[in-house]
C-alpha cells in the first residue's frame, strides 16, 4: 500500500510539470484559437532569464518576478511583430510559425548558454514530509499546490471577469468581437503576454526539478499537449486533471505491468488520447461545439 500512495504522489508530482505548460497552451488557445507549440520554449527562455538575474546576487524571488514581467512584455510582443501576420490567414500555417518560433528561441537559448545542464535553485525547500507512508518533497507539494491555484485563478478569469470574456470572444470570432467594439488587436497581445508568464511561472515550478537545459521541456510539452487534448482545449480544470492522470497512471502502468515497464510508459499518453477521442472527442472537460448551417 505504501509503494501504490507514494506512486500516486510521485504521479501528481510529475503531472502537475505536465498541468504547468497545459494551463499555458489552453490560455493561449482562450485568447487566440491557436495551438503555441512555442510554449515549452518561452518558459525556458524565461528560466534562464531568471537564472542569470539570480547569478548576479538578485535575490531569486525577485527574479523570477522580473523574469514573468519580461516574459510578459516577450509574449506581446511576439504576437504583434510575429504571430498577428498569421493569425487571420490559415490556422494551419500560424501552427507551424509556433514550431519555428519553438526551434528558433531554443536556438537563441542554446547560443546565450550553451548545453551544459545548469542547476537552477529552487523556491521552495527540498525538505521531506510523510503523508500515508509516502514520502513528498516539499517542493513538489508547493509545486503542485501552485498549479491547482493557477488552474482556479485561469477558471475565475474566462467564466467571471470582463477581460476574460473579452479574450473568448476575440477567440471565438474575431470579427464580430471588432464590431463590439473590442479593441481585438490588444486583447491578442493581452492573451499571448499572460500565457508567457505562465510559461515563466511553469518554468521556474520546473527548472528545479529538471536541470536547465535548451531542450529541458521539449518531452514535457509532449505530454501538456496530450493533456490539453485530454482534458479539453478550453479546460483549465481539464487540462491539469488529465495531466495528473497522465502522470499517475504513467506511474502505475511501469510497476504493475511489466509488459509495458519504464521504457514504454510514454505511450501511455497516446492510448488515453486514441480512447478519449473515438468516446469524446472535445475532451473530458470540454464543450461540445455546435455549428449552425
Amino acid at each position: 500500500m505504501e509503494t501504490l500512495i507514494q506512486l500516486v504522489i510521485d504521479g501528481l508530482s510529475t503531472g502537475s510539470i505536465y498541468g504547468a505548460l497545459a494551463l499555458a497552451i489552453v490560455l493561449v488557445n482562450q485568447a487566440t484559437g491557436l495551438i503555441n507549440f512555442a510554449q515549452g520554449g518561452l518558459a525556458v527562455l524565461s528560466a534562464y532569464i531568471a537564472y542569470a538575474l539570480q547569478q548576479t546576487g538578485m535575490p531569486l524571488l525577485l527574479a523570477v518576478l522580473l523574469a514573468i514581467a519580461g516574459s510578459f512584455i516577450l509574449g506581446a510582443l511576439v504576437e504583434r511583430v510575429l504571430m498577428r501576420r498569421f493569425e487571420r490567414g490559415d490556422p494551419d500555417t500560424a501552427v507551424v510559425v509556433t514550431i519555428g518560433l519553438l526551434t528558433l528561441v531554443t536556438g537563441i537559448a542554446a547560443v546565450l548558454w550553451g548545453y551544459n545542464n545548469l542547476q537552477f535553485p529552487s523556491l521552495f525547500p527540498l525538505t521531506g514530509v510523510n503523508i500515508l507512508g509516502a514520502v513528498v518533497s516539499v517542493r513538489s507539494l508547493a509545486t503542485t499546490i501552485t498549479i491547482v491555484a493557477i488552474m482556479a485563478l485561469l477558471q475565475l478569469l474566462f467564466m467571471r471577469t470582463k477581460l476574460g470574456l473579452a479574450l473568448r470572444a476575440v477567440a471565438d470570432n474575431p470579427d464580430s468581437a471588432a464590431l463590439s467594439g473590442l479593441p481585438v488587436g490588444r486583447m491578442l497581445m493581452v492573451g499571448w503576454g499572460l500565457a508567457a508568464a505562465l510559461g515563466a511561472i511553469a518554468g521556474a515550478l520546473v527548472g528545479p526539478q529538471l536541470t536547465l537545459t535548451p531542450g529541458m521541456l521539449d518531452g514535457a510539452l509532449v505530454y501538456a499537449l496530450a493533456a490539453v487534448i485530454l482534458g479539453g482545449l478550453d479546460s483549465p480544470i481539464g487540462a491539469v486533471a488529465a495531466a495528473w492522470a497522465i502522470g499517475v497512471l504513467e506511474n502505475l502502468v511501469s510497476v504493475y505491468v511489466p509488459a509495458v515497464g519504464h521504457d514504454l510508459k510514454i505511450a501511455v499518453p497516446f492510448v488515453l488520447i486514441f480512447v478519449i477521442l473515438i468516446v469524446r472527442p472535445q475532451g473530458l472537460f470540454g464543450r461540445k461545439v455546435v455549428v449552425r448551417v
